[in-house]
């Protein structure tokens, strides 16, 4: 093949962990979303991150995040595709751009909602951690 020369592939090792983002908007929406955060709590090793009623960093929309491990991906992400109860989830690789991954390399289930680039780093300062170790905070007990 001809023409511009095509960067190398980057690396799966790039990839620290990955967090979900579960949007909600009003009462209704927030029963729903407590509602997946319960049941992604009973069967998956995650770490559930606070309520965000407000809009807070890039996200318009109230929400909480989940922060997984790479090996959890191929079991959590389907189960959220078919368990997302019509809510939008933006689910995001962390690398060392903050910025690509909410915006390039992210994958939405559900409404691709706008998120605002302009907070995010576009590349992490040299020494600068990649993301938060993944702390699991839930307690499994049932099967996806």
């Amino acid at each position: 093949m001809t023409g511009t020369p095509h960067p190398a592939p980057r690396l799966l090792a790039e990839i620290a962990s990955y967090h979900a983002h579960v949007y909600f908007d009003g009462p209704e929406q927030r029963g729903l979303a407590g509602w997946i955060r319960d049941r992604v709590a009973e069967r998956f090793p995650v770490q559930l991150g606070r309520w965000h009623d407000k809009p807070v960093g890039p996200h318009h929309r109230p929400m909480y995040q989940i922060a997984f491990d790479v090996e959890i991906f191929p079991r959590l992400v389907p189960w959220m595709m078919i368990n997302r109860q019509g809510l939008s989830v933006l689910v995001h690789p962390n690398t060392d751009s903050p910025y690509d991954d909410h915006l390039v390399h992210a994958l939405w289930l559900g409404e691709t909602l706008a998120l605002n680039g302009d907070v995010l780093p576009r590349k992490l300062k040299a020494g600068e951690e990649l993301i938060d170790p993944v702390v699991v905070n839930t307690a499994p007990t049932k099967n996806a």
